[in-house]
């Protein structure tokens, strides 16, 4: 039972701090609409997810409105979309999408999650298709979302995978350039994919997992921030350390409640619960700002030196807190640095202060990568695939998730501006640098073989 006095400090948090359930996640399982005739195999998609789904809204309008707390989200990730092209043609992709994109429409889903690849090791045909479609899909429907998972720390980095997502980058942004590439922000490409994560483009339902599960996303910016400046603001002698217990003991309430409305979401439609992703996801609102903390602890330039270590510092209390709460903590739970949807980053790339580079130094020791960064239009395939690369490797040395969702905007250079609108919020062109350097490397493909340490057998 949570104590009276967390919940209501939670609700405090609720109403002045921007405290939400950022999303409430239903993972499907559709391995049993596998059909080799591709029109059962359509109808046995749509069946699935009514029938799972069709009460995911309205459940979890009843839970934020009896305790108060907002749901901004509900959201669907299913099973990996590439496991029932296997028997199919590439003419399935866009059907299947499209059934997909309509379904989680009817049910009143946001978003679905899951049309996915997992390449770390090896492609195979349907996977390969998936791939291949992913322009045209992400170019024709609303709300579907793609990851491919291109590294591991067990097996490497797949670099032939990665110089094609290098070039499917490109192509979904050329395909979405009347709205600067937006398609391009429905794409991440992953090493270590979270088989639990309720936050998109990532989200979809892992090996392991039950046929249908509720994860939450929980995401508090604002509290930590407010959290901090409280304790700033007491006089008292304050250094990192207690810094860093702060944001530990916010993170363990923030979990706490987050975990309060999964169960109670999960029983009400009778499907088991998964796990809280306490994730510090920032939306383009002033004071629900990752950067905004980093500010709060005394970096007053992002990209400044000491960042990365602030960065580190938060990703690890916000880890402690949510573990010590719950032992049902998975995902990602960190600190997410997505630069369009965050005002305070997206400030800093207007100002000069935060560059690529710098940002990628801060992705070894966040929770997610290069995230929602709009690059010039012109930027090759070849480095965009560099770009990935160097993000996987960072995953898969350091042993944790890493992924990357760069928009190269047509028709855009460093210094102009992008608006994506809505919690895609905008951002400014970011430098490039040494463009098509690096396109010999990555024409040589192959594997990245997998580091020492990760042959622990």
């Amino acid at each position: 039972m949570i104590p009276t006095e967390d919940i209501l400090k939670t609700l405090e948090m609720v109403r002045i701090e921007n405290l939400d359930v950022r999303a409430v996640t239903l993972g499907i399982n559709l391995a049993g609409c596998a059909d080799s005739d591709a029109g059962n195999m359509l109808r046995n998609l749509r069946t699935r997810i009514h029938a799972a789904a069709g009460n995911l809204v309205r459940t979890c309008e009843e839970v934020a409105g009896k305790y108060g707390i907002p749901i901004v989200n509900k959201r669907l990730a299913v099973s990996p979309v590439s496991f029932l092209f296997e028997g199919h043609g590439p003419e399935i992709c866009l059907p299947t999408a499209r059934v997909l994109d309509e379904t989680a429409g009817e049910v009143g889903a946001d978003l679905i999650g899951g049309y996915t690849a997992l390449v770390h090791k090896g492609i195979t045909k349907g996977e390969r298709f998936l791939i291949e479609s992913i322009p045209e899909v992400l170019s024709r429907t609303e709300r579907v979302c793609a990851s491919v998972n291109v590294a591991s720390t067990k097996t490497g980095i797949n670099m032939d995978a990665v110089r094609m997502m290098g070039e499917q980058i490109k192509a979904v942004a050329e395909r979405t350039a009347a709205r600067d590439g937006f398609g391009a922000a429905k794409l991440c490409v992953f090493a270590n994919i979270a088989e639990d994560n309720p936050f998109m483009a990532g989200a979809f339902l892992g090996e392991g997992e039950p046929d249908t599960v509720i994860n939450i996303g929980v995401s508090g910016p604002g509290v930590i921030k407010q959290a901090l400046r409280r304790l700033l603001e007491t006089g008292e002698d304050v250094d990192l350390g207690r810094i860093a217990e702060e944001i530990k003991r916010t993170s363990f309430r923030v979990t706490r409640v987050g975990e309060l409305i999964g169960r109670e979401v999960s029983r009400k439609l009778g499907v088991p619960f998964g796990v809280v992703d306490l994730s510090l996801a920032p939306t383009p609102r002033i004071g629900d700002s990752v950067g905004e903390i980093l500010q709060t602890m005394g970096i007053t330039s992002i990209g400044a030196p000491g960042s990365t270590a602030a960065v580190a510092l938060l990703n690890d209390a916000v880890k402690k807190g949510g573990l010590f709460a719950s032992s049902s903590v998975g995902g990602l739970s960190g600190a997410f640095l997505s630069v369009s949807e965050d005002h305070a980053l997206s400030e800093a790339v207007r100002a000069g202060s935060l560059h690529l580079e710098k940002l990628e130094a801060m992705t070894s020791v966040c929770s997610v990568g290069l995230d929602m960064i709009a690059v010039p239009g012109n930027t090759d395939p070849s480095t965009l695939a560099a770009l990935i690369a160097d993000e996987m490797a960072i995953g898969v040395v350091n042993q944790k998730t890493t992924a990357v969702r760069l928009i190269p905007v047509p028709g855009k250079k460093p210094g102009d501006k992008v608006i994506f609108g809505g919690l895609f919020g905008e951002t400014t062109v970011l430098e490039v640098r040494n463009v098509g350097a690096s396109s010999r490397f990555i024409a040589f493909g192959g594997k990245i073989p997998a580091p020492l340490h990760s042959l622990k057998n």
